[in-house]
């Protein structure tokens, strides 16, 4: 899982060389205690019912009553792949007139850290405030290696729990940039060497990601200051919020999502499986749901919706959640779910692809952390020339990969 990967990054740097092997285990047993848990209490398992369509009004109904979210109109999307995400970083921060508002959970110097670095140093000379929150965990040499050149440049950086106040789980996997209070970029990418490139070779990591514009950019400017109050950042000024005029014609609602009994992420997740007729594309780069998940899942494979399911190979940057996600493909596959493994590169995206004109494209992975523990935020969208350009990302990236078929898939399981 993600915060699996990032204890082994964790344990290398010699400032936490005492307590790493221990937060290894706390980590590792918490995840595979909450997938377990979740899996020998259906009783108490979360589970979603209904019918609800996938477009229109009765889909946004169906939004808002399960996480108090509205889908509106009026936005403008643009999908970003792979080190692509860097280009448009830099393009939109060069932009900004009053504000950059940057939350990473990896931030790590390099290639890709010094163009990030350099664009928001430019602005924040010129009088653009630039607010800096990484996680201490995901971005443990963040605070020696990259910040000191931000702050000498004016930008304000902080820290998001401090792994000295002792909280270990519930971390910052949200991954969001907002410029001037007008745009917003999310998806997967961290600011790391791993995202250059073209997301097919071995070095390269396959991420997606979406920029929009419109409404829904005032949800993520929210999800940006309840985390940057925590961090003991301000309150944001009035001209963090402007109005923000329809630019566009496609549906969207951001979903923040926090640390809960029933997470936001779990029930969004959920909603987009129930809401599936004709197909659900999922790619994921931590395949282990939630019980609710997988019976939903299941059930819609039995009544014909075509369910395919897209994860890492073996060049999975964790080794734990390789294993556990081979655990859960049999009892899929016997119920028609098709699966493949990215054999390209790291497979990082977290999309889903509902029917012809609804998709998710964000930072939640589908495994206990994310859907238990993490902040995590992802874009719901419906329009169908995006969900086109998704949908051919996907074949390609299937294209890209090793279908498994049920009887084989445990033997590949390390």
């Amino acid at each position: 899982m993600h915060s699996v990967r990032a204890i082994a990054t964790f344990a290398r740097f010699k400032r936490y060389w005492k307590a790493s092997a221990a937060l290894l285990m706390v980590l590792l047993v918490g995840a595979i205690a909450a997938h377990q848990y979740a899996k020998s209490k259906p009783s108490r398992a979360f589970l979603l019912k209904g019918t609800p369509p996938s477009s229109g009004e009765g889909f946004a109904l169906a939004l808002y009553q399960s996480l108090g979210v509205r889908l509106t109109g009026g936005h403008a999307v643009s999908v970003v792949q792979n080190g692509d995400v860097f280009d448009t970083l830099v393009q939109q921060i060069g932009a900004a007139k009053t504000s950059v508002n940057v939350l990473m959970y990896i931030w790590e110097r390099g290639a890709a850290s010094d163009r990030v670095v350099q664009a928001l140093v430019t602005r924040a000379k010129a009088g653009a405030q630039c607010r800096i929150l990484v996680d201490d965990l995901g971005s443990p040499d963040f605070s020696e290696k990259v910040a000191p050149k931000l702050t000498q440049a004016g930008c304000e950086v902080r820290l998001f729990r401090p792994l000295s106040a002792g909280e270990k789980l519930a971390r910052n996997h949200r991954k969001l940039i907002v410029i001037d209070g007008r745009a917003a970029l999310t998806g997967g990418f961290g600011i790391r060497d791993n995202w250059l490139g073209d997301g097919v070779h071995a070095e390269s990591w396959r991420d997606t990601n979406v920029l929009f514009t419109g409404p829904a950019v005032s949800a993520a400017q929210q999800a940006f200051a309840e985390n940057w109050q925590e961090a003991g950042g301000a309150l944001l000024p009035a001209e963090a919020f402007p109005a923000l005029n329809d630019v566009g014609t496609v549906q969207a609602a951001f979903v923040g999502s926090s640390q809960g009994v029933v997470t936001r992420a779990e029930r969004l997740i959920q909603l987009l499986v129930l809401t599936a007729k004709k197909r659900l594309w999922i790619a994921n780069a931590y395949f282990v749901p939630s019980a609710g998940i997988l019976e939903l899942l299941k059930t819609k494979a039995r009544a014909g919706v075509d369910v395919r399911v897209l994860a890492p190979d073996e060049n999975s940057d964790s080794k734990t959640a390789f294993g556990m996600q081979h655990v859960e493909y049999g009892g899929l596959m016997e119920q028609g779910v098709k699966v493949w493994e990215y054999t390209a590169s790291m497979l990082h995206a977290k999309t889903m692809i509902v029917d012809d004109e609804l998709a998710l494209v964000g930072s939640i992975n589908l495994d206990p952390l994310s859907l238990n523990e993490l902040e995590e935020d992802a874009l719901v969208l419906q329009d169908r020339a995006v969900v086109e350009q998704l949908s051919q990302s996907f074949s390609a990236d299937c294209a890209r990969s090793r279908p498994l078929s049920h009887g084989t898939q445990h033997a590949r399981a390390p």
